[in-house]
């Protein structure tokens, strides 16, 4: 989660943040918060074409010394254990999802379902949460999402079979999206100044927390008591939130002129939801099959009137016209293919591990660790760079180095060594990350007017959870109906290929713009 665009990334056992926000965002087109940053950073930044900030004001001394009231540190916490949830759950899952299966059944068709299904519901309405938070509230709006997000977690412990668990995820996944966002405007609106900067700081390196310990207390959950602890240990955080947030008041009235894309919000449910379930379900019903074709054709259909609505809808939820905006669509192109990898790739991985390799649930969980470390030690040195020199580099020497990593975890053969087989793959695929990530967020979110950063970030946001949405509901045609050591390779292969192709579009793509001077924003949607 960028600590100043709130960008989050797809739920992998290593979430990746925007560390150096002042310079990942580059083309002197810097955010109100990466402003507040970077004047904490350094008292007078110069201006360069290529990427670095332009000159900015010193901050007034009152600003400098204020201090954070009770109240605030009360909205603080809130918004840490609100969106804290929301991620450990998305990086726990991996590591039970074969005790889930060995108790439910369901095979690997159940173990796409249960990840896809969250990020199905989530990926989908993500967009249209920031307009619920502004229509209704944000305090409204996040009390309705923990309470929507701790029944589910309750409904997914409990679950006794198979299409219960699922229909449970796909409602957690609804929960999730009113989370996250509605948990960063809670800081934006009651922060300020330096205050805020150090707030959404604070609210990052949380959430970075949370994807390093997931999969390590999903593990030993799993061991040492049942799968359903993952889902239930999510209960005491949101019961102290709720209990906090009784204290918290609605920091500004609902904006009057804020619409919500209630047809959009539908026809991407549907749009993604028809071919996701055609995509797992063939295994078992092949192509031919009703059950599978009519879902895929209706979910075709629906994201065809989908893009058709956003371009004329009066308030649509993905304004198309950012598309216009090169670096922007070339950056979500290669977001596809870098993030579609991401997700196949460990979902696969901590699978393989525990149900080929021998690996109990604790040490698959730790087994991902070292590539997250690799991203909290460089992520700021590349963002730098990247500030320096522009994104097209980095974005494209960055998947390659990845997917090399990917191709290198094909050595894991039974009997797997953790240290030959797995650890040099693993620090190379964080290494490549650590490369890309930083400046991907520059490219996309530095290509529009500072005035678009938030759809911007939504959007790109979106893009990165369907391209895993799609990627893990493929893994039945890529490995088969069970996960084997040549379906492993095979898909490891897929995985790599979907990195390069990301590193490849960067290349062709992405140009390096010279900065300008700032302009009135457009109205969103409209190319820059």
């Amino acid at each position: 989660m960028c600590i100043c665009c709130g960008r989050s990334t797809p739920s992998t056992p290593f979430g990746v943040r925007c560390l150096n926000a002042r310079q990942a965002h580059g083309r002197g087109k810097v955010h109100e918060l990466c402003t507040i940053r970077a004047r904490i950073a350094e008292p007078a930044p110069v201006g360069r074409a290529g990427g670095l900030t332009p000159d900015l004001p010193a901050l007034p001394r009152s600003e400098l010394t204020s201090r954070v009231t009770s109240s605030q540190r009360r909205i603080l916490i809130v918004a840490i254990l609100s969106s804290f949830v929301a991620f450990l759950d998305g990086s726990i899952i991996n590591v039970a999802l074969p005790a889930i299966s060995r108790e439910l059944g369901g095979g690997l068709a159940l173990q796409q379902w249960v990840v896809d299904g969250y990020l199905l519901s989530l990926g989908a309405l993500i967009l249209v949460a920031g307009s619920l938070s502004d229509t209704f509230g944000r305090v409204r709006v996040l009390r309705v999402g923990l309470i929507l997000f701790g029944l589910t977690s309750l409904a997914c412990g409990f679950a006794p079979t198979g299409v219960f668990l699922v229909v449970a995820r796909l409602l957690q996944g609804v929960a999730a999206a009113l989370l996250v966002p509605s948990s960063l405007a809670l800081i934006t609106a009651n922060f300020t100044g330096v205050p805020q900067g150090k707030a959404i700081g604070i609210w990052t390196g949380w959430t970075g927390v949370a994807g390093i310990a997931g999969p390590l207390l999903g593990g030993l959950l799993v061991d040492s008591y049942s799968w359903r602890l993952v889902f239930f240990i999510n209960v005491i955080p949101i019961a102290l939130t709720l209990v906090l947030l009784r204290r918290v008041a609605e920091p500004s009235r609902p904006a009057d002129g804020a619409r919500v894309d209630v047809i959009g919000a539908v026809l991407a449910v549907v749009g993604l939801g028809g071919p996701v379930f055609a995509l797992i379900e063939q295994g078992r019903f092949g192509w031919g099959s009703p059950v599978v074709f009519l879902p895929l054709t209706i979910g075709l259909v629906a994201f065809a009137a989908f893009i058709w609505w956003e371009a004329r809808a009066p308030h649509p939820m993905m304004p198309l016209g950012l598309f216009r905006v090169r670096n922007f669509a070339v950056g979500n192109l290669a977001t596809v293919g870098i993030y579609a990898a991401l997700n196949l790739g460990f979902f696969l991985f901590a699978l393989y591990l525990q149900e080929v390799g021998g690996f109990s649930a604790t040490l698959a969980g730790l087994a991902g660790i070292p590539a997250t470390v690799m991203m909290l030690l460089f992520a700021t040195l590349f963002g730098t760079l990247a500030g320096k020199y522009g994104p097209r580099l980095f974005m494209t020497v960055g998947p390659f180095v990845a997917g090399s990593g990917f191709l290198l975890l094909l050595t894991a053969v039974p009997p797997v060594d953790f240290w030959l087989h797995v650890l040099p793959g693993i620090v190379l695929v964080g290494l490549g990350l650590s490369i890309t990530v930083a400046p991907l967020t520059s490219a996309v979110l530095g290509s529009i007017h500072p005035g678009q950063a938030g759809i911007g970030s939504a959007i790109n946001n979106a893009v990165a959870r369907v391209a895993g949405l799609v990627a893990i509901a493929m893994t039945g045609t890529i490995v088969g109906s069970a996960l084997d050591v040549a379906g492993y390779q095979r898909a490891m292969v897929v995985v790599a290929a979907l990195m390069f192709a990301g590193g490849i579009i960067s290349w062709l793509g992405i140009r390096t713009v010279v900065a300008r001077p700032d302009v009135a924003a457009p109205a969103l949607g409209e190319a820059v």
